[in-house]
C-alpha cells in the first residue's frame, strides 16, 4: 500500500468521478483507476460502485475513507513540523494574555524561556477575557494564559496555578493594620475595579454576592496597575492579585478571610489547530515551570 494510492482515493472518493479525480492527483485515468484496483485487491473488499458516469463509496470505502483522512491529515502534520523544525530561526510562538498578568509573572516567564530556547520568537497579544475566548475559539493564537473560559468541545485547557485576590488599601487606611478583612469589611468603601469584560472582574462580583455585599463602584478600568495607582491616590480599595513592584505606591495587601478568593490560571489552546514544533515548545515550558512551582 503506497501513499500515492491512498491520496488517489481520498481524491476520488471525494469527487466521485474517475477523469476528474484523475485531473486533480495530475495522473491519468487509467493510472488511478488502476491505483485503487489495486487497493482493492489488497484490501479484499471493493471500495467503490462504479456507474456510468461516476462511482459511489461502498460502505467499506466510507470506513475506509475515515481512517485515511486522519492517516493524510497526520502526515501532512508531520511534514509540516520537521519543516518547521529545521528552520534555523526555530518558530514563532503566537501567545496571548490577560491583563493582570503582563506586569509581572509573564515578563519573568519570558526571560526564562529565551535563554533557554534564544531562536524561538515570541509575539505577544494582551487583551480582555471575552476577546482572548474568541481569539482561541476562532485559532487566531497558539496559546492562552488566561482563568478558565469556556466549555467549547475543542477548547483544551490546562491548569497551571492559583492566584490569590486581596483587598488593596492604602497604607494609612484604618483597615491597613488588620491582619485579614471579608468583603463586607469593605462594603462601604468606594470600589476600583476592571470592567465588566474581564475575567478578574466576574470573580469579583461573584465573591462580593457571596458575601452579600454590594459596594458603589467609582472606576473600572483596564489594567490591574492603574487600579493600584488610584487605590495609592486614595480613591478607594480594590480586589487585585499582589503585584510585585508597586510597593513604593504605600499600598497594603489584606487577606481575604472570606469569601475565598482565588482565581485558577491556566494554558488554553485549540485542539482542532496542530500546534507548532515552537508553540509546543513553550506549551510543554510553560506547564513544567509551574509544575516545578512550590504552592502552583
Amino acid at each position: 500500500m503506497e501513499i500515492s494510492q491512498l491520496k488517489y482515493f481520498q481524491a476520488m472518493a471525494r469527487i466521485k468521478h474517475f477523469t476528474k479525480a484523475a485531473d486533480a492527483c495530475a495522473v491519468s485515468q487509467s493510472a488511478l483507476s488502476r491505483s485503487i484496483a489495486k487497493l482493492e485487491a489488497e484490501l479484499g473488499v471493493p471500495l467503490f460502485v462504479r456507474h456510468a458516469r461516476h462511482a459511489e463509496l461502498t460502505q467499506a470505502g466510507e470506513h475506509f475513507l475515515y481512517h485515511i483522512d486522519r492517516v493524510l491529515r497526520e502526515l501532512a502534520a508531520a511534514k509540516k513540523e520537521l519543516t518547521q523544525a529545521e528552520k534555523k530561526d526555530g518558530g514563532t510562538v503566537n501567545l496571548s494574555f490577560f491583563h493582570s498578568f503582563g506586569g509581572y509573572l509573564l515578563p519573568m516567564l519570558l526571560a526564562e524561556f529565551h535563554a533557554k530556547y534564544p531562536d524561538i520568537r515570541i509575539k505577544l497579544n494582551q487583551h480582555n477575557s471575552k476577546f482572548l475566548m474568541r481569539q482561541v475559539e476562532r485559532g487566531k493564537t497558539d496559546l492562552c494564559l488566561c482563568s478558565t473560559m469556556t466549555t467549547a468541545e475543542h477548547i483544551a485547557w490546562m491548569y497551571l496555578w492559583s492566584e490569590e485576590l486581596f483587598v488593596a488599601v492604602p497604607k494609612d487606611h484604618p483597615l491597613a493594620a488588620r491582619e485579614s478583612v471579608t468583603l463586607r469589611d469593605v462594603e462601604s468603601e468606594p470600589l476600583i475595579t476592571l470592567k465588566p469584560n474581564y475575567s478578574l472582574r466576574t470573580l469579583v462580583d461573584q465573591s462580593f454576592e457571596l458575601a452579600r455585599s454590594h459596594p458603589q463602584i467609582v472606576f473600572e478600568g483596564d489594567d490591574v496597575n492603574t487600579l493600584a495607582s488610584l487605590v495609592a491616590a486614595k480613591l478607594g480599595v480594590s480586589i487585585i492579585p499582589n503585584i510585585p513592584g508597586v510597593e513604593h505606591l504605600g499600598i497594603v495587601y489584606l487577606p481575604i478571610a472570606f469569601p475565598v478568593c482565588k482565581r485558577a490560571v491556566g494554558i488554553a489552546w485549540n485542539t482542532t489547530k496542530q500546534l507548532s514544533p515552537a508553540a509546543l515548545t513553550f506549551q510543554q515550558f510553560v506547564i513544567r515551570h509551574f509544575a516545578e512551582e512550590p504552592g502552583s
